[in-house]
């Protein structure tokens, strides 16, 4: 029960805390556009940091002193966090968006409530299938003030391009998906490499948790992302002329790269941790389905850094560029494909993982 309200509250805030805080930001100015820019990169280091302590400091709680004491220390912060939301509440940015203009297109149909706010749409060539849905029929009943008496049978202009939108950055959220297929098996992956392979610390006997290792990834992302904004945006703007440095596109092509790279080393490693766990088992760990490799678990940090920086790349990226692709009443929906993504790619991973098992039990 409690997880099931851990996932209706992470649902509701996740998607929506992002574009509410970049909407704080003025698009149309300099220094607005810049924020933006910025925000993008400091919400994911900030969020990344969190789960790094997260993942040490209250683990450690948990695990060593008590879990009562563990638990609780979330719950405080989180009530400390509402807290300071409300408190800001009179300060925070809730203006009006401004009215786009657009010109009537065609004979489609289209109806705005008296007091809508956001940005009207432009009406766009591309998907043009999807008009026959603001086609007004004879059989279509309008009430007095316009507004179709059956929206289920008659759609406006602007909710078609709204679908457009949405038909637009299918490719990229697919491609980006898998991709993130990448981050799913680096976090979970490499804490059964690390179940196999040496985790003693100097010559003391401390053993480092195996789940612990997947911090390197955050950490390579957080810091990544300050040596990202900091220098090679600036260095990128000069060369480029473009104010991000390069563009949404580029810069998620580059985190599939990263992921790539990450995912090759990660097999160069596996297959050296194999080989000395065949020829030189270490002594005194107990075996887990197998001797347990002489090869030092931090040889899988290379690895998680550069997954890391796959993060920094591909994540923020796309994030961003969803944003950038919605009008204002859509823009928690495009924080939300972007989680959805994440939630399929861990299903891919799950479906890898068993074809894999059920491929190589007989080798076993």
């Amino acid at each position: 029960m409690g997880l099931g309200i851990l996932v209706v509250g992470a649902g509701g805030i996740r998607p929506c805390n992002l574009a509410f805080g970049a909407d704080q930001f003025n698009p149309k100015s300099g220094s607005g556009k810049r924020g933006i820019d910025s925000f993008f990169n400091w919400y994911f280091f900030t969020f990344t940091f969190a789960q790094i302590l997260s993942l040490t400091v209250v683990v450690y709680v948990q695990s060593n002193v008590s879990w009562t004491i563990g638990l609780t220390i979330p719950v405080v912060l989180m009530f400390l966090a509402s807290v300071i939301f409300f408190a800001g509440a009179s300060c925070m940015l809730r203006s009006k968006p401004q009215v786009v203009h657009w010109l009537p297109w065609l004979n489609l149909y289209n109806y705005y409530p008296s007091k809508y706010a956001n940005a009207k749409l432009k009406y766009t060539e591309q998907f043009r299938f999807l008009d026959k849905a603001a086609i007004l029929t004879p059989e279509d009943k309008l009430e007095a003030d316009g507004k179709p008496v059956n929206p289920w049978n008659l759609c406006t202009m602007q909710q078609v391009e709204e679908v457009k939108c949405i038909m637009r950055v299918l490719p990229i959220w697919f491609a980006s998906s898998i991709y993130y297929l990448t981050i799913s098996q680096q976090m979970t992956y490499p804490v059964f490499q690390a179940l196999q392979s040496d985790r003693r610390l100097g010559s003391g006997g401390f053993m480092i948790p195996a789940a612990t290792y997947v911090v390197f990834l955050m950490t390579g992302m957080t810091l990544f992302i300050i040596f990202y904004d900091r220098v090679l945006v600036p260095t990128f703007k000069r060369i480029t002329g473009i104010e991000t440095g390069i563009t949404l596109l580029q810069r998620i092509g580059a985190g599939i790269f990263f992921a790539l790279l990450s995912l090759i080393v990660s097999g160069f490693v596996e297959e050296r941790r194999k080989t000395l766990a065949l020829t030189k088992p270490t002594l005194g760990l107990a075996p887990r389905k197998g001797e347990i490799s002489s090869m030092s678990a931090m040889w899988l940090i290379p690895q998680l850094v550069l997954a890391g920086i796959a993060d920094a790349f591909g994540a923020i990226g796309q994030m961003e560029f969803y944003y950038k692709q919605f009008p204002e009443n859509m823009r928690s929906f495009a924080g939300s494909i972007f989680f959805v993504g994440g939630g399929v790619s861990s299903y891919i991973s799950s479906f890898l993982i068993t074809t894999v098992h059920r491929m190589t039990q007989n080798d076993l």
